[in-house]
């Protein structure tokens, strides 16, 4: 079969990876890519992801290899400089190294309701083609997962990728094991297909600017206190939740609250925030609002809600948030916050009346 990769590295193969968050689909867009290659473009292919224990909410990297049929694939490391690389969540740039080894002639594509020109200008791009896709928005229309949008879109921006082709896979695939989920997926392909912008390239000298970068500080065995010991316990210190969030939010309406801390209870992130004040006339603790760097957006609190103080909204609707109110105790100055943390997609939590699978929200 004639050749259709239209560039190779000095191994003969062109090379793809993923970045992005837990419990997004990474891991299974890869392997569905690894498959595409073998199965539907007569390609020697492999596929590998790299995550931790916790998966759901940890950093994930995807690395898929493409090659001539004739010819054997025999690197099992990872790929450091992608032809392809797309980027999951827009929360992991700035943290995170998943820029690490784009050159010029890396296709990036991005998570992002922001134009190629406006993420160039916010997040540090150096080099490249940059196409940017709003895949969350997408997925919550089509009802399907960020991972089914950014595969057409891969399509699209790779240039020799049929689009038949990834609708033939996810029919012997998803639609084999999810049936009645199936052309919700394949919507999702074809709207990331179709919606992914056009491709900027990237310039190294329009990006210089002039600040510094900002200095990050972690305990370790040079700066720990005398005795070992850490006066700021707890793992939420250094986490960002925010990324872990897929499009809806808990808003607080503070007039119809009642302070019964129902919320507080079922909250796993220590996200509302009381403190000593005045309800109905007595001293007692009041609901002061929603610490947002630690809401994972679960929506466990809206449904055990008793009065709809707390509601399920589109994060879109409110890029600022009222009621955010950030844990002082949590958010010490010196230390930065990591872009990754504990994801909500997760079958024990409550997404009210939508059932949430692996194919996608029945």
């Amino acid at each position: 079969m004639q050749n259709i990769l239209p560039i190779t590295n000095n191994n003969g193969c062109y090379e793809i990876r993923l970045e992005s968050i837990g419990g997004l689909g990474a891991n299974l867009c890869g392997k569905m890519l690894g498959e595409l290659g073998a199965l539907y473009l007569s390609l020697n292919a492999s596929s590998f992801s790299s995550y931790g224990s916790e998966k759901r909410g940890s950093p994930v990297k995807a690395y898929i290899r493409w090659c001539k049929e004739e010819q054997p694939i025999r690197i099992n490391s990872p790929v450091v400089t992608p032809h392809m690389l797309c980027i999951f969540h827009e929360g992991l740039l700035g943290k995170h190294p998943v820029l690490e080894g784009a050159d010029e002639n890396t296709k990036i594509i991005l998570n992002t309701t922001l134009s190629p020109e406006e993420a160039m200008e916010k997040w540090p791009f150096k080099t490249g083609e940059l196409y940017c896709v709003d895949a969350l928005q997408i997925a919550m229309k089509c009802h399907s997962r960020i991972n089914m949008v950014l595969l057409g879109a891969i399509a699209k921006v790779s240039g020799f990728i049929p689009l038949s082709s990834i609708e033939n896979m996810c029919r012997d695939t998803i639609g084999q094991k999810y049936p009645a989920l199936i052309q919700s997926n394949l919507d999702g392909v074809k709207q990331g297909y179709e919606c992914v912008s056009e491709g900027l390239s990237i310039k190294k000298q329009a990006l210089q600017k002039d600040s510094a970068p900002q200095e990050t500080f972690f305990w370790g065995y040079d700066n720990a206190p005398k005795g070992g010991v850490n006066p700021r316990f707890g793992s939420s210190v250094s986490n960002d939740l925010s990324p872990s969030r897929e499009g809806y939010i808990p808003l607080f309406l503070q007039e119809k609250c009642i302070n019964c801390g129902l919320c507080s209870t079922t909250c796993p992130d220590m996200v509302f925030q009381f403190h000593p004040g005045i309800y109905k006339g007595e001293p007692g603790m009041v609901n002061g609002g929603l610490d947002y760097y630690h809401c994972k957006g679960c929506l466990r609190c809206v449904e055990v809600c008793p009065t709809g103080a707390l509601v399920k909204a589109l994060e879109k609707d409110y890029p600022d948030k009222p009621w955010f109110v950030p844990n002082q105790e949590l958010l010490p100055d010196a230390i930065s916050y990591e872009k990754s943390a504990p994801n909500s997609w997760v079958t024990s939590d409550s997404y009210l009346d939508e059932k949430r699978v692996d194919g996608g929200v029945v």
